[in-house]
């Protein structure tokens, strides 16, 4: 929450780099629940916030599962949290028709600009954005331990996985750079 909380209201994530604006409408989502998507989560790209590889989704690989939170945002939020990822000003609304409509709508070609639909959860759509790219198509990059960590607190506070299974999982995600063990140990807030 910490990370959409910088989001919503401006500020930078605990650990993070970088000052975001926030949103027009700074409220809290209505709700959150955690969320498993097909494909398969990777690093690849380095971040000038947490100084390694980057998380994206590959929602077209054939294997794996993506353990994820979805919250409950409106529409407006939704395209000033796409546009702050996307080093863009929030304030602009995104048209979703075409997502909505196919699946995928490619905003540009920069890590961040695709938007993805991969389904519905209580008759709402679920929407997310990633790289244009899929996972075969970009050199891996090992990802920061407080880049991990920030991630793997987020999985904790869904309540639908313990820490032993979130580290197992992310360190799958490593693809070999990072072991369970020590995603475990690194340092918690």
């Amino acid at each position: 929450m910490a990370r959409l909380n910088s989001y919503l209201a401006g500020g930078s994530p605990p650990g993070g780099g970088r000052e975001y604006p926030g949103c027009r409408d700074a409220r809290p989502p209505l709700r959150s629940l955690p969320l498993e998507l097909p494909g398969r989560m990777y690093f690849a790209t380095q971040s000038p916030v947490w100084s390694g590889g980057r998380a994206f989704y590959d929602a077209d690989a054939p294997d794996g599962v993506v353990r994820a939170r979805a919250h409950l945002v409106t529409a407006g939020q939704f395209a000033d949290i796409a546009a702050q990822e996307m080093y863009r000003a929030p304030g602009r609304d995104l048209d979703l028709a075409p997502v909505l409509g196919t699946g995928r709508a490619r905003l540009g070609d920069g890590r961040y600009e695709t938007l993805l639909y991969p389904g519905d959860v209580d008759g709402l759509p679920v929407l997310t954005f990633t790289a244009p790219w899929s996972r075969g198509d970009v050199a891996h990059v090992r990802p920061s331990g407080p880049y991990l960590r920030h991630i793997a607190e987020g999985l904790f506070e869904s309540g639908a996985w313990d820490l032993h299974g979130i580290a197992a999982y992310l360190a799958a995600c490593t693809d070999g750079d990072w072991t369970a063990a020590e995603i475990e140990a690194l340092p918690r807030r």
